[in-house]
């Protein structure tokens, strides 16, 4: 078994124009402070990273490892969240999501998903140019606007959308193992990969790509009322990543999963700062250590009630205490025999 690295801390929601947030240098101290072992970074704001340079230069990927070792942290993953989501957008969506590209793709629907395709390329290169074996995105979501079946879905409506996903992802799932890294989706509420089941219905269709993987956040399960620990024994094969979030889910008479389009504080289903939440964290880190999970632990602070700062702070803390320094031997080897297979069949009367 492997003991989970961490703490790690996903920078993006901290990411801004003041300091310390407004560089790598100055955020990556500011974490280093909190107890942070690693950064997971997002590769949008040039200010933090180039995509194109680290995908074209190891010695511009050394020099930004060298900002992150002089704090003593390291580079955990890459993230192309926005980037993934805009592989795959429903029309319904087209103006929301155009924030997500510069702004000469705006209303250009079908350039905007070119430069998406090719910014994850880019990624793929960029991740094998820092050493890294992981990458998290988003699917992006064709589908979604019909997760409810009202009006009644025509036949083949789900398996077109999820048909033409596939197609449009393989070719990067291609060229993420060339480059010797997973991808890692996201499994979330507002993509067409939001729970086990529609993993497995995008699995099937990229011919179960060994590239093919997910992160594993418990927070977008609570709020869904899925079981979160069977997931675990369900998909541990490709977890590969994992965000550590918390989240409640507290039904009413009046308000539900779906959450009467109320604001995330109001919510019935929201998130919350680790230990504020539902989630039952020791049977989570216990599950992970027990099916030998080898990433990083890292924080993602999207609370709906606390300051982000003072949940980075404490979910620095949670999860050192958390993480279990798995064991190296059996605690009973201490009555250890030596019996040979001869020994062995002559216990079974076999010799």
């Amino acid at each position: 078994m492997k003991t989970i690295k961490g703490p790690g801390l996903f920078i993006a929601q901290f990411i801004g124009d003041e300091a310390p947030f407004d560089s790598l240098d100055s955020i990556a101290e500011w974490a280093a402070g909190l107890g942070y072992k690693g950064l997971q970074i997002p590769t949008l704001d040039e200010r933090f990273i180039d995509l194109v340079k680290a995908a074209e230069s190891s010695s511009y990927c050394d020099d930004l490892l060298a900002i992150l070792d002089k704090h003593g942290l390291h580079l955990t993953e890459l993230s192309t969240h926005l980037q993934g989501q805009l592989v795959a957008v429903h029309p319904a969506y087209d103006m929301l999501f155009d924030a997500f590209a510069p702004s000469h793709l705006h209303g250009k629907p079908d350039a905007r998903q070119k430069w998406a395709v090719d910014q994850l390329k880019l990624a793929a290169k960029a991740s094998a140019n820092f050493g890294l074996t992981e990458h998290v995105s988003f699917s992006g979501s064709l589908a979604w606007p019909y997760t409810h079946p009202w009006p009644q879905q025509p036949a083949g409506l789900i398996d077109t959308a999820f048909n033409e996903l596939a197609s449009r992802w393989l070719p990067i799932l291609d060229a993420f193992e060339e480059a010797g890294v997973n991808v890692c989706y996201e499994i979330h509420p507002g993509e067409d990969l939001h729970d086990g089941v529609t993993f497995e219905m995008f699995l099937e269709r990229v011919n179960n790509h060994p590239r093919c993987n997910m992160l594993y956040d418990p927070s977008h399960f609570v709020l869904q009322a899925i079981k979160y620990i069977d997931h675990i024994d369900i998909y541990h094969e490709r977890i590969k990543m994992f965000h550590v979030k918390d989240a409640e889910l507290n039904p009413t008479g009046r308000i539900g999963v779906y959450g009467g389009y109320q604001q995330w504080a109001d919510r019935a289903a929201r998130y919350r700062a680790v230990g504020d939440g539902q989630i039952d964290w020791k049977a989570v880190f216990s599950k992970l250590a027990q099916y030998d999970f080898q990433g990083w632990a890292v924080a993602e602070c999207e609370c709906s009630v606390k300051h982000p700062n003072d949940d980075a702070r404490d979910t620095a803390n949670f999860i050192s205490e958390h993480i279990i320094r798995v064991t190296d031997h059996a605690f009973d080897d201490f009555v250890k025999t030596n019996i040979d297979n001869n020994g062995n069949k002559s216990l079974l009367g076999l010799s």
